[in-house]
């Protein structure tokens, strides 16, 4: 992705990018969370007119910017420029998603979705609301 591509994101790419970051977070990404970004991006009407063929690009952007040393800082840099405030929660709802989908909640997860939480600056009551929705979609039993 070149320099004007990544400061062209569009909000739909930005809430793809979280949601690879998370699955990444953990430096394991799974099926289960795959599955969970994919379900969202065709089913969800926020992403009705997104293009599809961008995930691969989004998707790249954000394992190269984990491979830098301030990558992360960048990736939410560019989240703040590109992601318009009345998306920050359905951004963390999609992550709390993700992180949830394969029913196990790791440490790196966790701390990532603190991250977002404080990023996005979204209120506690407001973030907990979401991450227990995101828990009762993905019980098993």
């Amino acid at each position: 992705m070149t320099e004007t591509e990544t400061h062209s994101l569009t909000a739909q790419d930005c809430l793809v990018a979280l949601m690879i970051a998370v699955s990444l977070s953990d430096e394991n990404v799974r099926t289960m969370e795959l599955v969970k970004i994919e379900d969202a991006v065709n089913t969800l009407p926020i992403f009705g007119h997104y293009d599809t063929d961008r995930i691969q690009t989004v998707s790249q952007m954000v394992i190269d910017l984990f491979s830098e040393e301030d990558g992360l800082d960048a990736l939410f840099g560019l989240i703040r420029e590109s992601l318009p405030a009345r998306l920050f929660e359905t951004a963390y709802a999609l992550c709390c998603d993700v992180a949830a989908a394969d029913g196990v909640l790791r440490e790196a997860e966790l701390r990532f979705l603190e991250e977002v939480r404080y990023e996005l600056e979204l209120e506690r009551l407001v973030a907990a609301a979401i991450e227990r929705g995101a828990r009762a979609r993905h019980l098993t039993e």
